[in-house]
């Protein structure tokens, strides 16, 4: 805050890596409600109004963290089915809640394909996603369109709308990231640039003596992924061109 000085006109960033709408690793990284809390403080302390929030796009993300907290805490396939309502049941209060706090576009992101992510696809020696774990997705980017429409019906607006991180994702890995993004391209898109010299281990992974346990690609600008989980500068890049046009649709409005 005290070194963003103007730079806090142009938005600030309440998002902590790893956290969800639910405690993901206990109580260590602040939940979205917390993150909620603090946006507000500093609507409450006149940081931004609500006029500044008339001429804003709220940016929600909800990555997955929560069902993979879920998973390591010994949580089932079946009971998965009955967790992913009550992960997108929170998500609704939250996102009725920013609305309640002034906001006029809420831009909310769909769950991107989990079962293609190089921790699910490693098996397959990164050349095949894991479908039961995108059918699981499925059922939480259906349940969240639906809750999207309702909200905007309820609240007879057009504030909310679905940043669809899915299909951008898809796209770029069935196309290899060729996709109206000139010269990037992906050519083996499951397999990330860092990662453990085996199974064993992770990128970033290192021996008592603080030796690599790990290997990084020549050129990260040629992975779609970086390591396990998270898509390089380049992966992310690609996904913008798919997202640009409907991103666009939203800023017309400005």
């Amino acid at each position: 805050m005290k070194l963003g000085g103007k730079k806090l006109r142009n938005g600030l960033n309440f998002a902590y890596g790893g956290s969800g709408v639910f405690n993901t690793y206990g109580s260590l990284l602040p939940n979205m409600s917390t993150q909620i809390d603090f946006f507000d403080k500093l609507m409450n302390e006149s940081v931004y109004t609500k006029w500044d929030l008339q001429s804003s796009v709220v940016l929600v993300c909800l990555a997955g963290n929560d069902y993979g907290a879920y998973v390591s805490n010994g949580g089932t396939a079946q009971g998965l089915q009955n967790f992913i309502p009550l992960v997108i049941n929170q998500l609704a209060l939250n996102l009725k809640r920013i609305h309640g706090l002034g906001a006029t576009k809420v831009a909310v992101t769909s769950l991107e394909p989990l079962g293609c992510l190089p921790r699910m696809t490693e098996t397959s020696s990164f050349q095949q996603c894991n479908a039961s774990q995108n059918l699981a997705v499925g059922y939480h980017n259906l349940l969240l369109q639906q809750t999207v429409a309702k909200l905007n019906n309820d609240t007879k607006s057009s504030t909310f709308f679905i940043l669809d991180l899915y299909n951008s994702f898809t796209t770029v890995l069935e196309q290899k990231g060729d996709y109206q993004a000139g010269d990037l391209r992906f050519e083996t898109p499951l397999k990330p640039c860092c990662m453990g010299i085996n199974s064993g281990y992770s990128c970033g992974s290192v021996d008592n003596n603080g030796a690599k346990l790990y290997t990084v690609c020549n050129d990260p600008k040629s992975a779609f992924f970086w390591d396990g989980s998270h898509p390089t500068e380049a992966g992310w890049r690609a996904v913008y061109t798919t997202l640009k046009s409907s991103l666009e649709q939203v800023f017309k409005f400005y």
